[in-house]
């Protein structure tokens, strides 16, 4: 994120119920869990962050190990997007960095809730590409789609 309003702002304006609503439609496409997830102060390397967040938000035990993450700092205008292994085997390192770009682009124009659906919107056509539901496969919400903070 570049120069913008503070993080209190940033926290105000987030339209969580969207963003929690996006997550689910972007599951839905294929078999994955996505979280988004706002940290409160500063962390010195995002992406580090990202990881351990990951980690401690229970995204490493999925079925599939398809979990993807979006990591917002706020206070540092910095976020990361990291997702689990099998997830990351298909899609290669670029892919992150788009879906980051992706938010980045919008999080300029002090769009917030957008950028985020921007990457999650990314995130659930990787799924449904990469791994696809199958018609009557089921298919468990295995973490919440609510956004996280910490």
């Amino acid at each position: 994120m570049e120069k913008g309003p503070g993080a209190r702002d940033f926290f105000e304006r987030l339209d969580r119920p969207a963003i929690a609503e996006a997550i689910r439609r972007a599951e839905e496409k294929g078999l994955g869990e996505i979280r988004v997830h706002v940290r409160h102060g500063r962390v010195g390397d995002a992406r580090a962050e990202a990881e351990r967040t990951f980690v401690r938000l229970g995204m490493a035990k999925t079925a599939n190990r398809t979990g993807c993450l979006i990591f917002i700092v706020p206070e540092e205008r910095a976020f990361a997007v990291v997702g689990d292994t099998a997830i990351c085997e298909r899609v290669g390192e670029a892919f992150w960095l788009e879906a980051r770009d992706a938010a980045a682009a919008l999080f300029v124009e002090e769009k917030f809730t957008e950028g985020i659906l921007a990457a999650v919107e990314r995130i659930g056509d990787a799924l449904a590409k990469h791994f696809p539901k199958t018609r009557g496969q089921p298919d468990t919400n295995e973490l919440p789609n609510e956004v996280s903070e910490s």
